[in-house]
């Protein structure tokens, strides 16, 4: 038996119908069994089918079709993102909250880190952070960010090129959205190694249960990073750069330093500021590593499916279609973000008292928006469990919908597009040497590591 058919058959192990009920019977995001967290989708489908806005055993809902978190998405005015609430007992406790964590009067990090981020916040604080970050984020700026995004390929190609192996996380996928994050905040090269680390600690910290010392690490991950960021922003301030592709500076100097917006604009406080170039490192990166990782492992686990892949970008290269093969890409990335949603879980709260899918909410209640689960829904997609990468009208809810929709959508599949598709050229043979490792979490889908050899042959 070859490594790659051991691979395909153990990396989503499958769940019997039995210990489906099971999980289901006593689901509660707060203690998830390992089973769940390798292949979360049966007990997704089951809920979906059977108690579709499933009543938690903390009080909360968890929405698993696809049109409840549409209408969730819609309605900013009813489902909040601020999670100042939710988060306080979770997050701005003792020990957190008080020396060396905190300074006297001042909240907790990860309390403070993630009440301040573009993410978990309403208008109009979103609206203007939001403004601010897709000013640097435009078509013409992300365009010109493909040659520099296809030099790092290539160079993270021709190591693995030249060992004959490597691990598909930490030297491709994980590699890629750092660098690009970091270029868009002009963070020196010499200062990024921690930058992942700090990244799976913090949003590692955002998982519905955590031990203490995950919670430490999370806390202290926080207080390192805004020290680094301290003395990055203090340089910056005295040595600007160009605002249209610098994300940094334009967060410094908002949109009423911009030379066509001088009037009835804001800057950014000094902890919005800070706390959002926190989140924006960590959205960009854990996100974007997740899709390139989950696409190359699955695309093994779907050898029919990566046969057609290549078919059809080879096709459209020997024909030199370059619309073509990007729009194959396109589509392709698409679908793995359907399949295997980098981000699983999004949360809101009511304000008021409503009804989502004939279930009444009282004001206050927190949901829990299952996108993994919405994007395998029947009534959106035909044959919603099938991994196909000519998916057309593929709807799908990574990226969010509506006022919260993600961002750096587009920078995330330019990523996806050059990293997956240069990756497929380079190694069209490629296996895995050994079992991939996962992340183990509920809200952030991925893995850890993923040894492979370039050539299977």
């Amino acid at each position: 038996m070859s490594t790659l058919r051991i691979a395909s058959s153990l990396i989503t192990p499958a769940l019997s119908t039995q210990r489906v009920q099971e999980i289901c019977s006593l689901f509660d995001l707060r203690n998830l069994p390992a089973d769940f967290l390798a292949n979360p989708y049966p007990v997704y489908a089951y809920l979906r089918q059977h108690e579709p806005i499933k009543h938690m055993p903390d009080g909360s809902y968890f929405l698993t079709r696809h049109e409840d978190l549409v209408a969730v998405y819609r309605d900013a005015a009813t489902f909040s993102s601020d999670k100042r609430v939710e988060f306080a007992p979770k997050y701005n406790h003792a020990p957190f909250n008080q020396a060396p964590f905190a300074l006297l009067g001042q909240d907790a990090p990860l309390y403070e880190h993630h009440t301040n981020s573009l993410v978990f916040n309403d208008a109009p604080r979103h609206t203007r952070v939001r403004k601010l970050i897709m000013g640097a984020l435009t078509r013409r700026a992300i365009d010109a960010m493909e040659t520099g995004l296809t030099q790092l390929v290539d160079g993270l190609l021709d190591k693995m090129e030249g060992q004959q192996k490597g691990d598909l996380i930490e030297d491709f996928a994980s590699a890629i959205p750092v660098e690009v994050i970091g270029n868009l905040l002009n963070v020196p090269h010499a200062d990024r190694g921690p930058l992942r680390g700090w990244s799976l600690a913090i949003l590692g910290a955002l998982e519905p249960r955590l031990t203490p010392a995950q919670e430490e690490l999370g806390h202290r991950s926080v207080q390192e990073f805004l020290s680094y960021l301290r003395d990055l922003v203090a340089d910056r301030r005295k040595h600007p750069g160009n605002p249209d592709q610098d994300v940094l500076t334009r967060l410094i100097l908002g949109d009423k330093d911009m030379p066509s917006n001088s009037q009835n604009s804001e800057s950014l406080s000094e902890i919005e500021l800070l706390q959002n170039c926190i989140f924006l490192l960590n959205a960009g990166h854990e996100t974007t590593t997740n899709l390139i990782g989950n696409a190359l492992i699955s695309l093994i686990e779907h050898p029919s499916q990566h046969a057609q892949l290549r078919s059809d970008l080879m096709s459209a290269q020997a024909s030199s279609q370059t619309e073509q093969t990007a729009h194959i890409l396109n589509v392709a990335i698409d679908e793995f973000l359907r399949f295997e949603a980098s981000n699983q879980l999004s949360n809101r709260r009511a304000v008021k008292a409503t009804q989502i899918g004939n279930v009444n909410l009282p004001e206050g209640a927190l949901v829990t928006l299952c996108i993994g689960a919405a994007n395998r829904d029947p009534l959106q997609f035909n044959d919603p469990e099938k991994l196909d990468l000519r998916r057309a009208q593929n709807k799908h809810l990574s990226f969010g919908f509506g006022v919260h929709q993600c961002a750096g959508l587009s920078l995330a599949r330019l990523e996806g597009r050059i990293a997956i598709g240069r990756f497929l050229n380079r190694f069209p043979n490629y296996a895995l040497s050994e079992l991939p490792t996962r992340g183990g979490r509920a809200r952030f889908r991925g893995f850890l590591k993923a040894p492979f050899q370039t050539n299977s042959h």
